[in-house]
């Protein structure tokens, strides 16, 4: 009689990987119904609701904050005439300065101070204080060169020209091209200012210098005929 070698058991590993990642599947999908586990749907609508932004007025001010954007509320401040005036926003193209001193090389004694570069005025006193100082609107354009003026004229109240609006404390101390080159506060047209306060420090006037009203009326009060008028 024939010995006979028991034949060799084989583990079927085929069948023990499906099993095991069968038994992993329906854990992993028993735990994340219960919240242990955040389920792939989970993760993509936290992502999603991280990236995305909500349509609608509350939509809309989320974007103002990603982009940089905003209204003239945002820290807006009433003015000394109760107009709201909102709080500046440092522009990056405008160059930085020192507003609580004298700009150098702007002369001496009491002075109206222009900083083109910098769409800022100076009131300063013959001991050289800064009385007051803040931001303007200068011209877009180039018309207006540096150098020592003085005031030679000055309107409560003024045109400009080809009806494009009225001004208060229109105080005047250079000739442009067409017109007479002075400060004064924002225009109105047609019952609208012709721009924003919080649009203030860069330039856009079409040769003068706008000011909030109760700026402009501050510079009326300390610049009588013949004061002197720097423009840097």
């Amino acid at each position: 009689m024939s010995r006979h070698r028991s034949p060799s058991i084989r583990p079927r590993y085929g069948r023990i990987v499906a099993v095991c990642s069968s038994s992993l599947i329906t854990l992993t999908a028993v735990l994340g119904g219960t919240g242990v586990l955040p389920t792939g749907g989970q993760d993509a609508a936290a992502v999603s609701a991280s990236m995305s932004v909500p349509s609608g007025a509350k939509g809309d001010a989320a974007r103002d904050r990603v982009t940089g954007g905003g209204s003239a509320k945002d820290g807006a401040e009433p003015d000394e005439q109760g107009t709201t005036v909102a709080k500046q926003v440092a522009d990056p193209t405008v160059i930085p300065v020192d507003p609580t001193e004298a700009p150098a090389d702007s002369g001496e004694g009491r002075r109206v101070v222009f900083s083109q570069a910098a769409q800022r005025v100076w009131l300063i006193d013959e001991d050289d204080t800064v009385e007051r100082t803040y931001l303007v609107s200068g011209s877009v354009y180039d018309n207006l060169d540096p150098g020592t003026f003085a005031v030679y004229s000055r309107s409560e109240k003024a045109w400009g020209i080809d009806d494009s609006g009225t001004m208060n404390w229109f105080v005047r101390f250079a000739h442009g091209p067409n017109a007479a080159i002075g400060f004064h506060d924002i225009p109105v047209d047609d019952g609208q200012r012709v721009q924003t306060a919080d649009e203030l420090g860069t330039p856009r006037s079409h040769g003068c210098i706008r000011q909030r009203p109760v700026d402009a009326k501050a510079l009326w009060e300390f610049a009588p005929i013949g004061t002197t008028v720097v423009v840097i």
